[in-house]
C-alpha cells in the first residue's frame, strides 16, 4: 500500500519541479529497535519515483559500519542529502507529517545549492570557523517545527563547519530525555545552547555568538 496517495503524488511532483541538479538521498536503517525504518525507506522510494533527479542509496547501519562511520551516523533511520558533497544535513526519524514538507524543501535547496536565509545571516555564517552541531527536536504534528529545521539545514548548506540534525523526539526518547525536550521545536547547539521554539534567524544568531568567541 502506497504511503502517498495520487493527489499527494501530483502535488509532490509539482513541488519538485523546482529542482535543478540531481540529489542523492542516503538512508541508514537497522534491523532491530527501529520503529519506522521500513516506512522511511518506503517513503523515500516513493519520493524518488516522482522525480528523475532524485536517487536513493540504502545501507544497514549494522553491516555498513564503515559507511556509517564515514557519515558519523550512530542511529537509524537516518537520511542524508547530497549534491556532489555532504552538506551536513541530517534527518533522524521519519520525515512525516509537517516534516515531509521539510524534506521536499530541502531537496530543492540542496539541488540548487541555494538557501533563502537573509543576507545578514549569510554574512554571519561566512565568518564561522568552528564546528557547530545543531540538533532540532520535532514531532510530526508540530506546525512550527519545519521553520526551525529548515533554518538549521540551510545554515548547514551555507557552511562546511555546520551540521544540522532534525531529530524526531518520539522515535529517540533517550535523546529527548537527555536534553529535557518538553516542547517542540527545541534547538540544542554544541550541547550547550538550548533554545525553545522556532525563533527568528537574528535571535538564533545572538544565542550562538558566545560559542564562536
Amino acid at each position: 500500500m502506497k504511503l502517498l496517495n495520487a493527489d499527494t503524488q501530483k502535488e509532490v511532483q509539482s513541488i519538485l519541479q523546482e529542482m535543478k541538479d540531481p540529489v542523492k538521498m542516503i538512508l541508514f536503517v537497522k534491523n532491530e529497535d527501529c520503529i519506522y525504518c521500513k516506512e522511511t525507506q518506503q517513503l523515500l522510494e516513493e519520493v524518488k519515483e516522482l522525480n528523475d533527479k532524485i536517487s536513493l542509496e540504502v545501507y544497514n547501519i549494522d553491516f555498513a559500519k564503515e559507511k556509517a562511520e564515514y557519515y558519523n551516523i550512530d542511529k537509524a533511520p537516518a537520511i542524508i542529502l547530497e549534491n556532489g558533497s555532504d552538506f551536513g544535513i541530517r534527518f533522524y526519524g521519519i520525515p512525516s507529517g509537517y516534516e515531509f514538507g521539510t524534506l521536499l524543501q530541502d531537496l530543492i535547496y540542496v539541488s540548487k545549492k541555494e538557501t533563502e536565509l537573509s543576507p545578514s545571516t549569510k554574512d554571519f555564517i561566512k565568518k564561522i570557523n568552528k564546528p557547530l552541531h545543531i540538533q532540532v527536536f520535532v514531532t510530526p504534528t508540530c506546525p512550527y517545527c519545519p521553520r526551525a529545521v529548515l533554518m538549521a539545514h540551510q545554515m548547514a548548506l551555507e557552511s562546511e563547519f555546520i551540521t544540522a540534525d532534525m531529530i524526531e523526539a518520539t522515535e529517540f526518547p533517550d535523546l529527548a530525555n537527555k536534553y529535557r525536550v518538553y516542547g517542540v521545536p527545541k534547538i540544542v547547539v554544541n550541547e550547550v545552547v538550548q533554545i525553545e521554539g522556532a525563533v527568528p534567524e537574528s535571535t538564533f544568531i545572538n544565542k550562538i555568538k558566545p560559542l564562536l568567541n
